[in-house]
């Protein structure tokens, strides 16, 4: 029986959705942090739960060839990265297995993943970050933990957001403006978020916890001059008690209070609260793999659930001969329509505001028939309404694209049992150094 507190030899032959290795040890699983696929290790087990157990490596008896040395300095006290100790092949490949893992494991799918399209870049990539606000420190989280560790610059990140991240910082220290304490509900600046676009421009907001600012002047200027390429700074209002991160007013202090940024040869509008991929060069990646999968003939009707502010739908009607695109956001279906209209596509796409699950019941009842129904849900996945109701319209394909294995495969269970079989899987990593990984699953009914 294994105990806590003491060391085991293992070998690792796999790898946990976080990234940690797994190994057997008397038939348990045990993670362990920071170890390679086919390592020799001594583990040191700090936890034993019901099913499983964690450690680290006490010894490295025998090292991986792709083991490299991390190039960040803040790499393993900081949270943001997971696979910055090994090569970036050896990443690719994990992430692979593990999407095929899940599809096969969870979801009863026998499918393979067959590729995993990796970037061409891997640092400074993120065209958005949030850094909580805590005192003395403007940075991420450690692993698993709400401490914030304070981190002058990140790879993940643009010089830009390093130099702005900087700017508030000694806007604060200067001012003495209080960070704000999430166990408490006191103190004032939450959280920083900044999003840059393709230009080099930078939008700034500060998440609050009140409706001002004090020396919101200097704030500007001293962010004016860090970054000259500085579009606006907006105040998000948010004096809720939750881990949410912005809230549900905004106040411009200085400029505008939105960027432009060009994907798959359309342009579209980000505001604070716009959802858009982080990784631009990946995404138009991943999109033209979804419209690959659609495989549309332009006389298609597609629906697009989750749709945020069209970016999906704009590339699909590109070949559709029409597009029904939902998302429960006001402030994101205006941005879709006014995105189409900016593309000459307005009369190819039609976008409603309300619940995915309520509307496409709507659309169904209303006799709606599309040939492909493309989804991209939230991390959670689709409630079991939502895929009873898209089977209900049996299109000929559905094309879901999904940014968490394990709520796929049991997305994609459920629609084999309505008659949906999943034909291709592909992954794409928009999320280089980190666990997180993007999939693109073709499910089609009957023989279709």
């Amino acid at each position: 029986m294994l105990k806590e507190g003491k060391i085991y030899p293992a070998v690792i032959d796999g790898y946990a959705s976080g990234g940690e290795g797994v190994a057997r040890i008397d038939g348990m699983a045990v993670f362990v942090k920071g170890a390679l696929r086919g390592e020799r290790v001594e583990v040191f087990l700090e936890h034993i739960g019901h099913s499983a157990a964690w450690g680290h490596i006490e010894k490295l008896v025998e090292q991986s060839p792709s083991r490299v040395e991390p190039d960040c300095p803040h790499y393993g006290s900081c949270g943001g990265c997971q696979f910055r100790h090994m090569a970036y092949a050896e990443e690719l490949e994990a992430k692979r297995r593990r999407v095929e893992d899940a599809l096969r494991r969870i979801g009863g799918a026998e499918v393979s993943v067959s590729v995993i399209h990796g970037a061409e870049n891997t640092v400074r990539y993120r065209n958005k970050v949030q850094f909580p606000v805590a005192d003395g420190a403007i940075g991420y989280y450690a692993g698993r933990t709400h401490r914030v560790v304070d981190v002058p610059d990140c790879l993940l990140q643009p010089e830009v957001d390093t130099l702005c991240r900087a700017a508030v910082k000694g806007w604060m220290e200067r001012f003495h403006i209080p960070a704000y304490d999430e166990r408490t509900g006191k103190g004032l600046v939450r959280h920083l978020f900044l999003r840059t676009n393709s230009a080099g421009e930078v939008l700034c907001c500060i998440a609050a916890n009140g409706k001002s600012l004090p020396h919101e002047t200097e704030l500007v200027d001293v962010l004016r001059t860090a970054a000259p390429a500085l579009a606006g700074v907006v105040l998000s209002v948010n004096t809720k008690k939750t881990n949410v991160i912005l809230g549900d007013k905004y106040r411009t202090l200085w400029g505008r209070d939105w960027l432009e940024e060009e994907l798959c040869g359309h342009s579209f509008r980000l505001s604070v609260p716009s959802f858009f991929q982080v990784n631009r060069a990946q995404t138009e990646v991943l999109y033209r793999r979804a419209l690959d999968f659609a495989a549309l003939t332009g006389e298609e009707t597609v629906v697009e659930l989750y749709c945020g502010i069209g970016t999906i739908s704009l590339t699909l009607a590109e070949r559709a001969k029409q597009v029904i695109g939902v998302e429960v956001a006001p402030q994101a279906v205006e941005d879709a329509r006014e995105n189409a209209r900016r593309s000459g596509l307005e009369g190819k796409t039609r976008f409603e505001c309300g619940d995915a699950g309520e509307l496409a019941a709507k659309l169904e009842r209303e006799g709606v028939r599309p040939g492909v129904v493309v989804v991209d849900p939230p991390r959670k996945g689709l409630a079991p309404e939502v895929v009873d109701t898209i089977a209900g319209m049996e299109p000929d394909r559905v094309v879901y694209v999904s940014c968490d294995p394990a709520t796929l495969a049991r997305d994609v269970k459920r629609f084999q049992a309505l008659g949906y079989a999943p034909a291709r899987a592909e992954a794409v990593d928009l999320f280089p150094r980190t666990a997180h990984v993007e999939t693109i699953v073709l499910l089609q009914r009957g023989n279709s």
